[in-house]
């Protein structure tokens, strides 16, 4: 790892250190305080009297309930959209409907917080679909992230005082509230930012011009800082260019990657100070903090690694490979720029990428993977991440009660059958669309028939789709062609699983605990600090997240990286 490379992690990781306690501070704020900006707070109660919500707390049924009803109707405007975009204004291009499995797809897509796309932004969706469909869920679906996590911390954290039950919050407050006091204030800085850089923000259409040989060429325009603003702080990685932030019109600098970077993995971090807050104890937020950063410090010196190895099919061609592994890769980021940036896309649910996964090492790639096999939790999405890092600290707690033979606590509530029941259900949900969907693509000819590649790079081509999709990361790895029937329709009802059925066992989960009695901690209580805990914290993220899918590995990557020091290529 050479010097540059050292000194652009340590900016990064000293940036969101630095940023972590104002930021987890705000958030605080915003969701824990009844009412954060008094000067805005009358503004909130009229929204909320417009929409017929009333803003008063839910247990865990109805707070799911109102998630779930506004998700669903989300897809159904999403996909009229897709389908009326011809009739609309703001088509410069008369771009015609989106067919209608893309456009289910892409619904699903967007409201899932996947952002997964079987298309290209600029030749395929209008800018009002853009702005008005895409763009607002972004925002939405985000929110959703942190709403259901600021629910599943409520239930651990609050304690009845009384006879009385113990809410939730209020689905539609914390949702307006994300919107309005976080993603809103936040995509706009961004915006202006990334417009100071040269990301464009118009509503030309495609400019046409003459090349340096003579030829002509369009140039898409469009709306693309207002957009790219959000994917970023919202963890969404829907670009408006097929390309993504590998565009120049979306990440023209090196500075400006470096702003997208940290902003992906900004507010998951922050959340764990909000946490630490919520549950009155900063070491335990720390803790968890620091077993999200261990775990992605090793993926991005993984990667770096083996991005930065020569190809050995390319020996004894006379080529230079000093630099590394540069096919599909942006000579302006380098090797490092574009390792850093797609390990932090795979640690949360962003997606959004500046290279081409699919040319990466069959082992950078196989770490790619990993990051989002063991379950976006490594930084994660917007509130999901610490979400489903919770459910894992669940059964990790559980598994050190079998070890010392006693009752599992945590947070002075006690761990019981239904908890880690739902918790393991949470987790092992994934496997079972991942690979079902992977099982049923290999052995259909049509579904083989999208793929680019043979051998085991095409079956881990498969197998990162329905990863990505399952995860709602929205990532892929470009040699196969997701946009047929068979792909759209599968990959979005495993975004919708993957996405609402652990949210569903989790607010099941917390409206279990939030109720129970608190035990006082004696010399048995297992201690959810320190650096045991997190020592247990990450092998149970590694043996239960990673070894579920080691024989699916060893298939794809694993046969691909042998193949390959043995001069083999498919």
């Amino acid at each position: 790892m050479t010097f540059n490379g050292i000194l652009q992690i340590v900016l990064l990781f000293t940036a969101l250190l630095l940023l972590i306690k104002p930021v987890g501070i705000y958030l605080y704020r915003v969701y824990e305080t009844p009412s954060p900006f008094p000067l805005f707070n009358r503004l909130e109660g009229k929204l909320l009297n417009w929409c017929c919500f009333k803003p008063v707390e839910q247990n865990w049924k109805a707070y799911l309930k109102s998630l779930l009803i506004f998700n669903i109707m989300g897809i159904v405007i999403l996909f009229c959209l897709e389908r009326l975009q011809y009739f609309l204004p703001l088509n410069p291009e008369n771009f015609p409907a989106v067919p209608w499995a893309l456009a289910l797809n892409t619904a699903v897509s967007f409201v899932t917080n996947t952002n997964w796309q079987a298309y290209s932004g600029e030749l395929t969706m209008s800018y009002f679909t853009q702005m008005v469909g895409l763009t607002w869920q972004n925002f939405v679906s985000a929110g959703t992230g942190m709403a259901a996590f600021l629910a599943f911390a409520r239930g651990l954290s609050r304690h009845a005082n009384s006879s009385q039950d113990i809410l939730l919050g209020n689905f539609w407050v914390d949702l307006l509230r994300s919107v309005f006091y976080v993603f809103l204030p936040g995509a706009f800085i961004m915006a202006l930012l990334f417009i100071s850089q040269g990301v464009i923000q118009n509503f030309s259409p495609s400019l046409e011009i003459t090349t340096l040989e003579g030829g002509r060429e369009l140039i898409s325009m469009g709306p693309v800082a207002s957009q790219e603003a959000i994917k970023i702080l919202g963890t969404n990685g829907g670009g408006f260019f097929g390309a993504s932030s590998a565009h120049p019109f979306e990440n023209p600098t090196p500075f400006t990657n470096f702003l997208q970077m940290l902003s992906i993995i900004l507010i998951p971090g922050a959340l764990t100070y909000t946490y630490g807050k919520m549950i009155q104890s900063q070491k335990q937020g720390w803790s968890i903090f620091i077993a999200m950063a261990i775990l992605s410090l090793i993926g991005i010196v993984a990667v770096y690694y083996f991005e930065s190895q020569p190809n050995p099919l390319l020996h004894g061609l006379g080529l230079d490979q000093t630099p590394g592994n540069l096919e599909g890769k942006e000579v302006r980021f380098g090797i490092l720029g574009s390792s850093l940036f797609a390990n932090l896309t795979t640690d949360t649910s962003c997606g959004a990428t500046n290279c081409l996964f699919d040319s990466f090492t069959p082992l950078g790639g196989l770490i790619l993977l990993l990051n989002i096999l063991i379950g976006e939790i490594v930084f994660g999405g917007v509130g999901v991440g610490l979400f489903n890092m919770l459910l894992f600290i669940i059964i990790s707690v559980f598994m050190a009660g079998l070890m010392v033979g006693r009752t599992p606590e945590y947070l002075g509530k006690k761990i019981e059958g239904k908890e880690v029941r739902f918790a393991i259900l949470s987790i092992a949900i994934y496997p079972l669309i991942i690979l079902v969907g992977v099982a049923i693509s290999v052995l259909s000819s049509s579904a083989l028939a999208s793929l680019h590649n043979q051998g085991p790079h095409g079956f881990s081509e498969i197998l990162y789709a329905y990863t990505s999709a399952a995860h709602n990361n929205g990532s892929a790895f470009g040699g196969l062609n997701a946009n047929t029937p068979w792909y759209n329709l599968s990959l979005a009802l495993v975004m919708f699983i993957g996405r609402f059925f652990p949210i569903y066992l989790g607010l099941s989960i917390a409206g279990l605990m939030v109720n129970k009695k608190i035990i006082q901690p004696n010399a048995g209580t297992f201690p959810t600090q320190g650096a045991l805990f997190i020592g247990l914290l990450i092998g149970v993220i590694l043996i239960v997240g990673a070894l579920t899918f080691f024989p699916v590995l060893a298939i794809g990557p694993f046969i691909e990286y042998i193949d390959l020091w043995q001069g083999r290529s498919f």
